[in-house]
């Protein structure tokens, strides 16, 4: 994680051979292939990008990656906060519509990864007035050519599972049992599991770790102590929030934290 001179927005870079396991993040993601190439599942089916190649991903969509080859891959992403994409969204529709998604999770476009590069760039460097302005342009210009503005969101899921998705949402540190989620959503245990897979990406028990490490993540980059931060997200302890962050993340909670401060 490097320093972000950009209110809600964070910016990585990576170069490795981690498989990502299957996850989900709060924020749009978009960025830039430099090295080697990955495979990963996406909301539209399995892609597959090399260097040169964009990347993108949107909030609650189930992801992962793996390289391709031996050498492994590295990459930049920028991750946005949904606010700074519906304000962005707002302006580029000139008002019609803060709705906006990305719908290409990986395409080549030169002209693109130069914006994408130029963006990089200034939301990475020391903040000056100057700076601060180009930034924004820069934003606008990139999200102006690659998000799909003035439409409606996918729609939701079913009611029942939605039910069941808000109740893990409501607190997912909660012991919630199969049989409970079911009874929630006036489903067979074995239809919900069926049919929460099929319209979240996830099984109920999968989107329960994620919502868990959501708020880790979120707890680590406020300061909280790891140890603590494992027991308010409902782990057993540390070492098993440990596992779950670098198989979804690639980095460490204590890198994570270092990183945040």
């Amino acid at each position: 994680m490097l320093r972000s001179a950009a209110a809600g927005i964070d910016a990585v870079e990576a170069e490795t051979r981690h498989s990502f396991a299957r996850h989900t993040h709060d924020q749009f993601g978009i960025g830039l292939i430099y090295r080697g190439a990955q495979k990963s599942l996406s909301g539209r089916g399995m892609v597959e990008a090399g260097a040169g190649d964009m990347i993108t991903v949107n909030p609650g969509e189930v992801h992962d990656g793996a390289p391709i080859g031996d050498t492994g891959r590295a990459w930049r992403m920028l991750y946005l906060d949904p606010s700074v994409i519906s304000a962005a969204a707002e302006d580029i529709s000139q008002g019609r519509s803060t709705a906006a998604e990305f719908t290409a999770p990986a395409f080549h476009d030169a002209e693109a990864a130069n914006q994408f590069r130029a963006l990089f760039a200034a939301i990475t460097a020391t903040t000056t007035p100057d700076e601060a302005i180009r930034r924004e342009e820069r934003l606008l210009t990139l999200l102006g050519s690659l998000l799909a503005t003035g439409k409606a969101q996918r729609s939701e899921s079913p009611a029942a599972v939605a039910s069941a998705k808000t109740m893990i949402d409501d607190d997912p540190t909660a012991a919630i049992t199969l049989a409970d989620l079911a009874a929630e959503a006036k489903l067979s245990r074995f239809q919900l599991v069926r049919n929460f897979a099929r319209d979240v990406g996830l099984t109920p028990h999968a989107y329960i770790v994620q919502r868990r490490i959501d708020l880790a993540r979120d707890l680590i980059g406020k300061g909280t102590p790891l140890a603590e931060a494992a027991i308010a997200a409902g782990f057993a302890d540390q070492s098993h929030m440990t596992r779950v962050f670098v198989s979804k993340y690639g980095l460490s909670p204590g890198a994570y934290s270092n990183a945040s401060k």
